[in-house]
């Protein structure tokens, strides 16, 4: 039996002291020589091993006691949208129940604007301690390529933890709308070019993407208006101040069940549960059109390894939980719950994706 003791590194490095300066002594009893030109940099040697060493225990105590003191105080999750569209639901589903779970107020803050990088910019430029997060989106990875000259890039700059949900986008127009399917919209469109309009939450956004990809495979002139959300969006719309949108499945849900929207088709390869009676773009005759929205949970880069494992691990039992899942039932999300590495490659993915179908379609910020 062999008895182990715990490794001090402070001690490891002293002994590598003592052995280099027994050498050193040897050496010079028996090289004169050499004596002083060893000893100079035996001295050297120790200062750099000794500092580097010193170094690294002291990060390696500062994270750790960093990480085994979060949280201390509140978290908060910054929506890049106006309040009431998906982004903002979903945070505030999440925020509820990973309160509970890690013992402080996880508060939801709304910084729109310009795309979603407003708001992923203050998050970029916050400091790494797991107090301030972003709820990102696929609309992020479609702004890199639309926005010249953003303060940050979305892969360097922040830190994957989990996606929370997809949801399907709808393509959903006022219901006094004589269209009654997408083939009897784009006839509409075609016999007004330029007069009809699509709201999305933003340039550069999917519902952007989305909108744009529409008319050039249906062969017509929709004016793009953007909005800094889902809920002015959604309020032009039921008012008639704008045409349509091709926004995601939970904010305009109340007002299809309440036949003030009506659904022509939905833009992800299937069906959405939520509305399982609504074809996809792709049964209306644009075969291969599948688009949908991921969100997920993101943390400024430096943020330390073991305070971004413990929101991960929160964050997905919350999400896993059937509490959750039910919640996102009832607004046409499916819930994901991924590892960081998971959805670190599907933004990677996803850039390369839609830098393709920006330059194709022209997508450009007006």
């Amino acid at each position: 039996m062999h008895a182990y003791r715990s490794l001090n590194p402070l001690s490891a490095v002293r002994t590598a002291a003592s052995n280099l300066t027994d050498c050193a002594d040897r050496t010079d009893r028996t090289v004169p020589a050499v004596r002083k030109d060893l000893k100079d940099r035996t001295r050297r040697t120790l200062l750099t091993t000794f500092g580097g060493a010193l170094a690294a225990v002291a990060l390696c105590w500062s994270n750790a006691a960093l990480a085994a003191d979060w949280p201390t105080k509140p978290v908060s999750l910054v929506v890049p949208f106006a309040a009431g569209g998906t982004t903002d639901v979903l945070a505030r589903a999440l925020a509820e129940s990973l309160s509970q779970r890690i013992g402080q107020p996880v508060i939801v803050e709304s910084r729109g604007g310009a795309g979603a990088t407003i708001g992923a910019t203050y998050v970029a430029r916050a400091e790494p301690d797991g107090y301030t997060l972003l709820i990102g989106a696929v609309h992020h990875t479609i702004a890199t390529s639309v926005y010249k000259g953003l303060p940050y890039d979305f892969q360097k700059s922040f830190e994957p933890l989990t996606t929370i949900a997809l949801v399907p986008n709808v393509l959903v127009v006022n219901a006094n709308t004589p269209a009654k399917n997408v083939a009897e919209l784009i006839a509409l469109a075609k016999q007004s070019p330029g007069k009809m309009s699509y709201g999305s939450n933003g340039a550069g956004t999917a519902q952007h993407l989305i909108g744009t990809q529409f008319s050039s495979l249906a062969g017509v002139d929709i004016m793009h208006v953007p909005y800094k959300g889902s809920g002015p969006l959604t309020t032009d719309l039921v008012g008639g101040q704008i045409s349509m949108s091709f926004d995601t499945v939970t904010p305009v849900l109340p007002q299809i069940t309440a036949g003030k929207l009506r659904a022509l088709a939905v833009t992800t390869a299937k069906r959405s549960s939520a509305l399982p009676d609504v074809p996809t773009l792709a049964e209306s005759g644009m075969p291969g059109f599948d688009l949908g929205t991921w969100f997920g949970v993101l943390a400024p880069a430096g943020t330390p390894p073991a305070i971004l494992d413990r929101l991960n691990k929160e964050m997905v039992a919350v999400i896993q939980s059937p509490d959750f899942r039910s919640k996102m039932a009832a607004i046409g999300a499916e819930p994901i719950g991924d590892t960081r590495a998971q959805m670190a490659k599907q933004i990677a993915d996803d850039t390369s994706r839609f830098a393709k179908l920006v330059r194709d379609n022209n997508v450009a910020v007006n």
